[in-house]
């Protein structure tokens, strides 16, 4: 008769739930991409390829997991809890009236909520629109917004293509984010102020932040490192020690060029620098007519100070 094979036993220990920091990001919108490159290039990497992914979603560091969350609801899960941080706009907080702490500014993301009306309104305050109806997605702060003025509006709430409500006659002016103002023009819309400056955060909640602060702070970290990069190469060329003092005078740097000795070869020393990338085009010639020459430019994934 043959023996019935005994089931084995899980040798992994799973991470007890009380060890587990959960990031919240955006599941889609204008800022989910980049959040989500911003999270890769930190090194979360997913545990799960994309056409598996969950709503929560293992990373390969057992301490952390991800949510995939409506940028809108972000505010909330980690107000209450539900989420240690989150990754969403700072005007999704303000209009969530969220309890939580802004730890870092990613710098991205980056908009204005404006009030604006149709370019052929007559109205050109804000006290104009006393008694009007006034259109948004963001009703708290466009209360707010009018309350600070002593003006009283009807707010419309909308859920989407706010910019075309004044040409629909359903209401005289709007409250909508603007990033380049290419879609105010196109609508034909004026601004008539500048409501709120926002851009994407990583937020936290305040008793993870006394209960989980170690891999908080490493999570911040490893963010803030990528962001930190942004936009730096790493130059490394080899110099006569002749021509040192002309290579410094040309190369900028975060904290001066590193320069260290070439052990195989007398009198020629090797430099590193850290420069903005906008800068190397020009930089390379310079480089090279000052005495610098094995020039190599490389990307930089994270710094750190």
């Amino acid at each position: 008769m043959a023996k019935t094979a005994k089931p084995r036993k899980n040798t992994r220990n799973p991470t007890p739930f009380s060890d587990i920091v959960r990031l919240a990001i955006p599941n889609k919108g204008r800022i989910a991409a980049p959040i989500m490159d911003l999270v890769e290039k930190s090194g979360l990497h997913l545990a799960e390829s994309g056409t598996e992914r969950r709503l929560i979603t293992r990373t390969l560091d057992p301490h952390v997991e991800i949510l995939f969350a409506r940028p809108v609801d972000i505010p909330e899960y980690v107000a209450t809890g539900a989420a240690d941080l989150g990754i969403t706009g700072h005007d999704m907080v303000i209009e969530r009236e969220s309890d939580v702490e802004e730890l870092l500014d990613l710098a991205s993301g980056r908009a204005k909520l404006v009030l604006a009306v149709h370019e052929d309104s007559p109205v050109t305050t804000v006290k104009e629109l006393a008694g009007k109806k006034v259109a948004t997605e963001f009703p708290v702060i466009t209360r707010a917004y009018f309350a600070r003025h002593k003006v009283k509006v009807n707010v419309v709430l909308v859920g989407g293509a706010c910019e075309a409500t004044p040409h629909l006659g359903i209401a005289d002016a709007i409250v909508d984010l603007s990033s380049s103002g290419t879609t105010l023009k196109t609508n034909r819309l004026r601004v008539l102020d500048e409501v709120l400056t926002t851009s994407t955060f990583l937020i936290a909640n305040h008793e993870s932040l006394k209960t989980k602060r170690e891999k908080i702070d490493e999570i911040h970290l490893a963010l803030e490192s990528v962001i930190r990069a942004r936009g730096q190469c790493y130059l490394m060329m080899n110099v006569k020690r002749a021509s040192l003092d002309t290579v410094k005078r040309v190369l900028p740097g975060l904290s001066g060029p590193t320069v260290m000795d070439v052990a195989s070869s007398e009198g020629l020393v090797a430099v590193h620098a850290v420069v903005n990338e906008e800068r190397v085009y020009t930089l390379i010639n310079q480089l090279r007519r000052a005495g610098a020459k094995d020039i190599l430019v490389m990307a930089i994934q994270r710094m750190i100070r």
